[in-house]
């Protein structure tokens, strides 16, 4: 039977794979609504197709998109669209797609990190996959809070729907110029911003259109956050949602002032957002925090593809100087001892034949390339072993970022 299925680069079966990606993620929207914006997305070269004598029954792809780490965005391939039809699961299927698209990205030289999220968190792990950044649903009953001290007056904020041309580019610019810094954000090239503004009514439930904040500071605009209004008329009054996408700030007074306007939006009585950063200031700029209710979930998955050129493309928050005795299974490249040589300036990392200060996993790395998830905390899983006296609390400081990660949209 396993003679039957083939694993192979499936370029020309964009409507295999749309088709079955729906089905597999139970998505109801009309077809049309995201066909056209998935196409001009979707890149022929990086589609995978499991065929069942000839039949297409599964598939996983790849966006080439930048990722910001500690340091600076590198590439990164973005994972997606990763499905088998049903009647052909626990047959090993992901998994062989998962052993050649690693493959092929360390063999032709391609992006040293592959990231992803995970519709079952119980998955990737296998394939070496680490929980490399969290984000928290957000909800907030704006009546029942205010401001902690007032916002300075300033020019007026601009407000319009997310068709309006020069507010979305005002919105690329500022965005442009944050994810440089910000771990966890990508790269939004070609149709990205338009997947990102993604309005049809048919996807609203029962939202009105997507609108536009832009704050302007003194030499232009420096932030904005996206939104939508879901109507909610009580017998008490007004109690209408309004649901963030996102809110994107290049300075502190920026952030303040849009949070300000989104707290007082007229006939609104709650906030919420489905994905937030963790480290969001809005806890901390009202007067009842725990009413800022945030619900902790897996944000960005990252696998180390290609571990020296992932190690060496990133920043570190203090010199260290340590060899890791690295296991990997289903990369078995990356298995061995490696000197990571590291610091603010940059890093190396070559393989050596010294004896290690750390035993640990590429799993284990890949959880910690973003900065926000502890190499000390995973020690205490039992995953990781210190060899040399210190040698954990030097790696874990090395591998931390002042900004917790975050992954502000799902691809």
């Amino acid at each position: 039977m396993a003679d039957d299925y083939e694993i192979r680069p499936a370029p020309g079966a964009f409507e295999d794979a749309h088709l079955l990606g729906r089905t597999a993620f139970h998505d109801t929207a009309a077809p049309e609504v995201s066909h056209e914006l998935e196409r001009s997305l979707w890149e022929p070269d990086r589609q995978l197709g499991a065929y069942y004598r000839g039949q297409y029954v599964g598939g996983a792809a790849a966006f080439t998109r930048d990722l910001t780490v500690p340091g600076g965005p590198i590439p990164a391939a973005c994972v997606t669209n990763v499905a088998v039809s049903q009647a052909h699961t626990r047959r090993g299927l992901l998994t062989r797609m998962m052993r050649v698209q690693l493959t092929d990205l360390f063999e032709q030289g391609r992006e040293p990190v592959a990231a992803l999220w995970a519709s079952e968190s119980g998955i990737y792990r296998r394939f070496g996959y680490g929980l490399a950044s969290r984000h928290a649903a957000l909800d907030l009953a704006t009546r029942e809070v205010r401001l902690l001290r007032p916002v300075p007056a300033g020019p007026p904020v601009r407000v319009g729907l997310a068709t309006d041309g020069k507010l979305v580019a005002d919105c690329a610019a500022v965005y442009d110029r944050v994810r440089g810094s910000a771990p966890g954000y990508l790269s939004r090239p070609g149709a990205w911003w338009d997947h990102r503004l993604f309005d049809a009514p048919a996807n609203r439930e029962g939202n009105g259109p997507l609108q536009i904040v832009v704050h302007d500071g003194p030499d232009g605009p420096d932030g904005y956050a996206l939104y939508a209004i879901e109507p909610d008329w009580r017998p008490d009054g007004p109690y209408s949602a309004a649901h963030l996408r996102e809110v994107v700030a290049e300075s502190p007074q920026a952030e303040t002032a849009l949070w300000a306007f989104l707290l007082h939006l007229d006939l609104v009585g709650r906030l919420a957002a489905w994905v937030a950063p963790l480290d969001t200031p809005l806890p901390h700029l009202i007067d009842h925090p725990m009413r800022a209710v945030q619900r902790l979930g897996p944000n960005l998955w990252i696998r180390i593809a290609d571990l020296p050129r992932a190690l060496a493309a990133r920043t570190y928050a203090a010199p260290v100087d340590v060899v890791l005795d690295v296991t990997d299974e289903f990369c078995p490249w990356n298995t061995g001892r490696w000197r990571l040589s590291a610091g603010p300036d940059g890093a190396t990392c070559d393989p050596t034949t010294d004896p290690a200060d750390l035993a640990l996993s590429a799993l284990d790395l890949g959880a910690a390339y973003l900065g926000g998830t502890s190499l000390d905390t995973l020690s205490r899983t039992g995953s990781i072993t210190e060899l040399t006296p210190g040698a954990l609390r030097a790696t874990a400081t090395a591998f931390q970022d002042p900004r917790t990660p975050f992954c502000p949209e799902i691809f």
